[in-house]
């Protein structure tokens, strides 16, 4: 077993992501979300995990690496997860498992398949079952559209059995859901306003970062925008007096999370009860997301 201390009063945060910020083509929420995490005086990051879904699990662990050595922070672990649906026996599960038997009150921020947890569940049960809290970004509770375009849920679907074995685990769930994270698109105009300063090297490191993404959107989408699908999901898990809780009762089944899909059921038929928190204020939420992102603990090469 590995004893690690913390401070009492912060918020301990196991980040399970599947991190491809600056691989062209790829998603850069994850990596947001962890600036927004670096960003938060009352946050402690333990650790990283990685899993697969914006790309292969090597992929995104090799890019978290030389991300974490960008930013000046490569005092942060980080660990390989499963390499394919179900792979359970990897490096971030044994670190899930013996954190959570190691250290009080941990919480664990998932922004990618679930994998690595459905593995610390099936290792440990009991350890699993320690955790504080699980906040998670993924599902659909109706179709995604996105400026008249649909598209399919990639963090729930990519490994179904998995999302299955750790939203039915009975343990505090959270999902900031595809279809909450759309009420809130951040335009590239506002986006460089709010974080370019002069002098600030934080906030042009990362609109320098995110250039591509903005260019990809406009291609795919006809926008000059992206959906902090991620970062939602962790300023809910850090501040979620900007949502509204919204717990309910569901019916989960592993054909429906092959689309990613959560099924309402009662109080007479669910195998799961999950809280899908809803953005309730929205100006309070983007600016605890730029507060986060500006105040990034990160050293950067001049």
């Amino acid at each position: 077993m590995i004893l690690y201390f913390w401070r009492d009063d912060m918020k301990k945060i196991i980040f399970d992501c599947d991190n491809t910020i600056g691989i062209e083509g790829c998603d850069v929420d994850d990596g947001l979300t962890l600036l927004y995490l670096l960003g938060c005086k009352d946050v402690e990051v333990l650790g990283i995990t990685n899993c697969f879904g914006n790309n292969e699990t090597e992929r995104v662990y090799e890019n978290t690496i030389n991300f974490l050595k960008e930013i000046g922070r490569a005092d942060i672990r980080v660990y390989k997860g499963g390499l394919t649906p179900e792979d359970y026996d990897n490096a971030a599960t044994d670190f899930i498992v013996d954190t959570l038997n190691s250290v009080e009150d941990v919480h664990i921020l998932a922004t990618g398949s679930l994998t690595n947890l459905a593995g610390a569940f099936v290792k440990d049960e009991a350890a699993f079952r320690k955790v504080k809290s699980v906040t998670l970004m993924g599902g659909i509770t109706s179709p995604l559209v996105v400026n008249d375009l649909t598209i399919n849920e990639l963090n729930f679907s990519v490994d179904y059995k998995a999302s299955y074995k750790v939203l039915t685990s009975g343990v505090p769930i959270s999902i900031a859901t595809g279809n909450n994270c759309l009420k809130v698109i951040v335009g590239v105009e506002e986006f460089r306003e709010r974080l370019i300063k002069e002098g600030d090297k934080t906030g042009k490191y990362i609109i320098d970062k995110t250039n591509y993404w903005f260019e990809r959107n406009e291609k795919k989408f006809g926008i000059k925008a992206f959906c902090n699908w991620d970062v939602t999901a962790g300023s809910y898990l850090v501040k979620p007096e900007n949502f509204t809780y919204d717990k309910a009762c569901y019916k989960l089944s592993e054909e429906d999370l092959k689309t990613g899909f959560l099924r309402k059921g009662n109080e007479r038929d669910y195998n799961a009860k999950l809280n899908l928190p809803q953005i309730n204020n929205e100006k309070g939420f983007m600016d605890e997301v730029y507060r986060g992102l500006e105040s990034a603990d990160i050293k950067l090469e001049v």
